[in-house]
């Protein structure tokens, strides 16, 4: 295994260890709201609006209130579709955290995205080697994916 690979797979699982104590401050108990917000609310929703701040009646964990900056002029459209969002965010929960959204105008805070590299090529002997395990599957479509799939792995992951 590549040492940068696991380096950074390390640092991705710490991001909301080291966070937490920042978010906290700003009622992010669960800093992965944040690290996650495109795959909990979906691409869409994740380039209008951005959680800003996550706040629970006194003594309370539940019922809370989560305020989101949204882009201007979409105020409107992030209101009829608050109950999808508020089911997406409260099934990242697991329980109903989030009662109602607080929309604050102003653009989205953006996480930078990560970068994907596109693997190395296989060398020519691992391509002939790839081949005859392929050479078996009859299914176009299928020996196609899993062509793909080989070379995205490469030689290093087969064994």
């Amino acid at each position: 295994m590549d040492k940068r690979r696991g380096s950074m797979r390390a640092l991705a699982s710490e991001i909301a260890k080291v966070a937490a104590p920042s978010l906290g401050k700003r009622g992010f108990a669960a800093a992965q709201l944040i690290t996650d917000w495109a795959a909990i609310v979906g691409p869409a929703w994740a380039d209008k609006l951005s959680p800003d701040r996550l706040s629970f009646p006194m003594g309370e964990r539940r019922d809370g209130t989560l305020r989101v900056r949204v882009a201007s002029g979409l105020g409107p459209e992030v209101q009829h579709g608050a109950p999808l969002l508020l089911e997406r965010i409260n099934s990242f929960f697991g329980y109903r955290a989030v009662a109602r959204l607080a929309l604050v105008q102003g653009p989205p805070t953006r996480l930078p995205r990560p970068v994907r590299r596109a693997p190395a090529p296989l060398a020519p002997a691992e391509r002939q080697a790839l081949d005859r395990r392929l050479a078996v599957i009859e299914d176009p479509a299928l020996r196609a994916a899993l062509r793909r799939l080989g070379e995205a792995i490469g030689p290093a992951r087969r064994n």
